[in-house]
């Protein structure tokens, strides 16, 4: 099993940037295709962003152009830079894996206690 461990969350301005990192414990990260998730109070998670060896990059279509995800096997991480933050972006802020090295989709690790991001002015 991988341990994930989300981190980076913090209060920002309209406009400005953070980069999560989501920390995996284990040996088989590499083997795995992730993605970023995020959450606010009475609504659904949002698929935001996912990462893989074999297909390209996905982004939803509110941070398209906005937000990166990237990953360093060597390091077991998971990165999502944001620039050009903005208010509705606020949210709790998860990564997961997915089933196989190809498909970041469905979810299927246990998820983490996340972190949160404020944009507000």
């Amino acid at each position: 099993q991988v341990q994930l461990v989300e981190s980076g969350g913090g209060l920002v301005q309209p406009g400005g940037s953070l980069r999560l990192s989501c920390a995996a414990s284990g040996s088989i990260f590499s083997n795995y295709a992730m993605a970023w998730y995020r959450q606010t109070p009475g609504k659904e998670r949002e698929l935001v962003a996912g990462i893989s060896s074999l297909v390209p990059t996905y982004y939803a279509a509110s941070v398209k152009g906005r937000f990166t995800i990237s990953r360093d096997n060597a390091k077991n991480t998971v990165y999502l830079q944001m620039n050009n933050l903005k208010p509705e972006d606020t949210a709790v802020y998860y990564c997961n894996r997915g089933p196989t090295r190809g498909n970041w989709y469905p979810p299927v690790g246990s998820w983490g206690q996340g972190t949160q991001v404020t944009v507000s002015s």
